[in-house]
């Protein structure tokens, strides 16, 4: 579904990432791991578009990274599940307009389709009867929920969670992964998760790449099992939320 070939990687005029192969194949789970700065957000922003690629072969589904037109771009999101660290709700509507609003932007033009969509994906996210709810009187954890919800909407090949538990407390975090790797084994759904946590992927197997030196390192079970890094934020989730995310309250009332 996603294949790069010898991809360069560029940011503001500095190389992220040079001659690197990367690929995810149907029902994968994979965790990129690696230290602040390292490019992690950079890689999951070239799968959506947002960021180009600057030579080599890359190609998303069937969309070469390398000549997609921006008419395009759209249609290859619609295919992809993007979940941000910061969750990206509108604040000025509830969590029904918010993943009707998605769902009218990608072409749902039946209100009843759109109800029905709208309550399957929040029912298996366990937020089914908050869609009344502004975004504000939720829990950090709960408008993640919602966030993944709407990452679902169109039945996406493959979801890009980039720092999903960044901004939650540990407990949270790891009811957030689980979620998660359940709709990768359920629905068949590519997981592709930056995160700092190593210890989710004790608990939640899957495919280890650590981003390091603009490369890529595929880990084997038993390195990744006992990968331990210097930087003390890629320990623990608390340390995590007060290195990156500073004191704020993820159980907003």
């Amino acid at each position: 579904m996603i294949k790069y070939q010898g991809v360069t990687i560029e940011r503001d005029a500095q190389t992220l990432f040079e001659n690197i192969d990367f690929r995810v194949e149907e029902g994968e789970f994979i965790y990129l791991i690696g230290k602040v700065g390292t490019g992690k957000s950079s890689l999951l922003k070239t799968i959506y578009a947002e960021l180009p690629v600057a030579d080599g072969y890359a190609r998303v589904f069937d969309y070469d990274l390398r000549k997609i037109k921006r008419s395009q771009i759209p249609y290859l999101r619609r295919s992809l599940g993007i979940i941000f660290q910061d969750f990206q709700l509108l604040t000025d509507r509830t969590v029904y307009d918010n993943l009707e609003f998605v769902l009218k932007a990608t072409g749902w033009k039946s209100k009843q389709e759109r109800d029905e969509r709208i309550h399957q994906v929040l029912t298996l996210v366990g937020m089914e009867t908050k869609s009344w709810r502004m975004p504000n009187t939720l829990s950090g954890g709960e408008q993640q929920r919602v966030v993944i919800a709407r990452a679902l909407l169109n039945q996406p090949k493959v979801i890009l969670a980039d720092e999903p538990t960044g901004n939650l407390d540990p407990e949270t975090g790891h009811n957030i992964v689980a979620l998660l790797h359940e709709i990768c084994k359920s629905q068949n759904t590519a997981v592709v998760m930056s995160t700092h946590n190593l210890k989710f992927i004790e608990e939640f197997p899957g495919r280890v790449i650590k981003v390091e030196d603009r490369d890529l390192k595929e880990e084997s079970d038993r390195e990744a099992s006992e990968l331990k890094d210097p930087d003390s934020s890629e320990l623990t989730p608390e340390t995590q939320i007060d290195q990156e995310c500073g004191s704020s309250d993820s159980n907003m009332s």
